[in-house]
């Protein structure tokens, strides 16, 4: 009788589902990481289908309209669905345009970070001695110092513009990245695989890109996604502040700014912006603790 016609002769190791099968299984099974990717996956949607989505140019003024309210409220108009801002710009628009520096501003922060991030850690796990030594020191003397005062005052020297705002924002955050690869790293060099890697001649380099950074990748995405949220939470810190993303690129942050002066009689000027900066940051959240669930579920809480 042939295996394929008689399940009961198969050992038990075949007839378990495979790990990609079981890591699937997991990921459709687990709420928060469906609702977190659905909300980063229709933002991002949002943000590159812009121009089709909304109803007017976003820079475009006009003072007759200034502080419309909502279409449902008294006074609104479904010309403009959301209202219009204090210089009578279209609400829906910003909006819709702000999701698009959010999200180039989050992943292109936690981008730089990644890049700084696991390349010292990485280096400092593997080599140890006195690489690990200065590595340590830098990382404490970033914890050390005031990330949003710091990335102000620096982006107050150099100029404010969506790729200073990046390039600060990442500089200031790869602490997150530096621990988790640096006690992986560690972990690794001294399995099995990696002592065989040597044995058969493979240099440093091609053990840390074929055997160490494939291991913990995993890891990686995880707090990627975690650095997005945290990442458009600074912009819009900044922006707030009135440091960061400047007028009149339509920022959530500074869209909140603005929108504080009508704050009594336009609630809607604040509340929108905010409602979408939360929305964005949840969704990254959760999608990051679905994923550290999902591909380590033996370390959750």
């Amino acid at each position: 009788m042939s295996v394929e016609t008689d399940p009961q002769l198969l050992p038990e190791d075949v007839l378990a589902p495979s790990p990609r099968s079981q890591l699937l299984h997991r990921a459709m099974s687990h709420k928060g990481l469906l609702i977190g990717g659905f909300i980063v996956g229709t933002l991002i949607l949002v943000a590159l289908f812009a121009p089709l989505l909304a109803p007017h140019d976003p820079y475009a003024q006009s003072l007759a309209k200034r502080l419309l309210p909502p279409a449902w409220e008294v006074g609104g108009t479904w010309e403009h669905i959301l209202g219009t801002d204090q210089v009578g710009r279209d609400y829906l628009s910003r909006l819709i345009y702000g999701t698009q520096v959010s999200l180039i501003i989050g992943f292109g922060a936690a981008s730089v970070g990644l890049l700084i991030g696991v390349t010292l850690g990485v280096c400092a796990g593997y080599f140890g001695g006195w690489i690990d030594t200065v590595v340590s020191f830098a990382l404490t003397a970033q914890l050390a110092l005031p990330g949003l005062l710091l990335a102000m005052a620096l982006v107050f020297i150099i100029g404010p513009s969506v790729w200073v705002v990046i390039g600060i924002i990442g500089v200031l955050h790869w602490t997150y990245y530096l621990v988790v690869t640096r006690s992986a790293t560690q972990r690794l060099k001294s399995q099995d695989f990696v002592a065989a890697a040597n044995a058969m001649g493979a240099s440093r380099w091609q053990v840390l890109r074929s055997e160490i950074l494939p291991n913990v990748s995993s890891q990686i995405i995880v707090i990627f996604t975690f650095e997005l949220g945290i990442a458009i939470l600074a912009e819009s810190s900044l922006s707030f502040l009135g440091v960061g993303i400047q007028p009149p690129i339509p920022s959530w942050g500074l869209m909140i700014a603005e929108g504080k002066q009508a704050l009594f009689f336009r609630p809607s000027l604040v509340l929108l912006p905010g409602l979408m900066l939360f929305l964005l940051v949840i969704g990254a959240n959760l999608l990051g603790d679905g994923l550290r669930d999902v591909t380590s579920p033996q370390g959750r809480n």
